[in-house]
């Protein structure tokens, strides 16, 4: 039902002769995507086992098979599907972008074999995007508890199954592909970690700790949440740290899940209505998932840190090197101002933003406290800075 219902804001335009990676965890809705954009594509999807099998075993095939359609395949980008299966097939289009200047659309739910070294990124050749699940600005109606509930997976948002759906995708996809592309040796490791997330994610990471409470080492700890990253389903976010701040934490890493249905799901919380400490950690992780899509749709070169001193002021996300400081709260309490008052005092960001869920915006001590709508609205028009 989805294919037309959500108008996804990735500005996916190419001059002719360019080649792209579309990357982006499964079921995000690239190959709809696609297909809507490209329709008259020659389109090879590498899940097939039979076209898989096919280019592994002689990636030259590919050229061969392209030239029975003639002058029709260069008139759009050829469109390979979970490239990452095939990762050889890669010198192949290489050679075929500067032989015969075709130019490919290569689809990947994966970018941990892609970024191995000795395989071909094509030299520059390509660019690179990424899609996410739905975001606020691409819902019509959107439903903040139901985005909790369900997640924001296209064909999962808002529907009536979703649990079957959400156990589902983390058993046959977070558990099992992860297996099959023999990433992960010990599952048994690898299933008590998951189940480490549960009180780690959105956290500072302490790989001991972890490592200690899944039995396993704190370097195969370390190499988990590398694999969650590579595979596009998690986000390692670094403090923020300027030359001379010395109270702030400088080393460990926080981490997110990419989709805030699957982080509910793997970590137990139930969210039933707006309050409560399972809805708190899920706004904070709604808005990042929200900062990320919006910053790499409108292509910007810009990281999200956090901030956190050792006497456990916290600022939630800081933007451009400190320029924008946002901290999210689902109410603004007595007190709430004061790590973003230290912060601001020491870095001077050009906007001190606090998120809320409370209906109305007001400005208090040069820190605007904005609804998450007014936020989210700012945020995809690119108004923030």
């Amino acid at each position: 039902m989805y294919p037309n219902q959500y108008e996804r804001q990735l500005k996916f335009t190419l001059p002719p002769g360019r080649s792209a990676f579309l990357l982006g965890a499964r079921q995000t809705g690239k190959t709809t995507l696609l297909r809507e954009r490209f329709p008259n594509s020659v389109n090879f999807d590498l899940l097939d086992s039979d076209i898989m099998l096919r280019f592994l075993s002689r990636p030259r095939t590919l050229g061969e098979e392209l030239a029975v359609f003639g002058e029709a395949a260069h008139a759009n980008p050829i469109v390979i599907d979970e490239i990452q299966k095939v990762p050889m097939l890669l010198d192949e289009i290489h050679r075929l972008i500067e032989s015969e200047k075709f130019s490919f659309i290569l689809c990947g739910s994966s970018a941990r074999k892609l970024n191995r070294s000795g395989v071909n990124l094509l030299g520059g050749r390509a660019w690179r995007y990424s899609l996410y699940p739905l975001s606020w600005s691409e819902i019509p109606e959107f439903d903040l508890l139901t985005a909790m509930t369900t997640g924001l997976l296209p064909g999962l948002y808002a529907q009536s199954n979703s649990r079957r759906s959400l156990n589902a995708y983390v058993r046959d996809y977070l558990t099992q592909e992860v297996f099959n592309e023999a990433l992960v040796r010990r599952s048994a490791g690898f299933l008590r970690f998951l189940d480490a997330l549960s009180y780690c994610h959105g956290e500072i990471l302490n790989y001991s700790a972890i490592a200690r409470d899944c039995a396993i080492d704190a370097k195969t700890v370390r190499s988990y949440f590398e694999i969650l990253v590579d595979t596009l389903i998690g986000y390692l976010i670094h403090p923020f740290q300027k030359r001379g701040s010395r109270q702030a934490i400088s080393r460990a890493p926080k981490f997110y899940l990419f989709d805030v249905g699957i982080a509910n799901y793997i970590c137990g919380n139930s969210v039933l209505s707006a309050s409560g400490a399972d809805f708190g950690r899920s706004f904070e992780h709604f808005i990042f998932l929200e900062l990320v899509a919006a910053t790499s749709y409108q292509n910007l070169d810009t990281r999200i840190e956090y901030w956190r001193t050792k006497s456990g002021l916290e600022v939630d996300f800081v933007l451009d090197n400190g320029t924008l400081a946002i901290e999210v709260k689902t109410r603004l309490r007595t007190g709430g101002l004061r790590a973003m008052k230290a912060f601001k005092e020491e870095f001077r960001p050009q906007r001190s933003i606090i998120v809320t869920a409370e209906p109305t915006n007001r400005v208090i001590d040069g820190i605007e406290v904005l609804n998450y709508e007014y936020f989210l609205d700012e945020l995809h028009r690119n108004q923030l800075l």
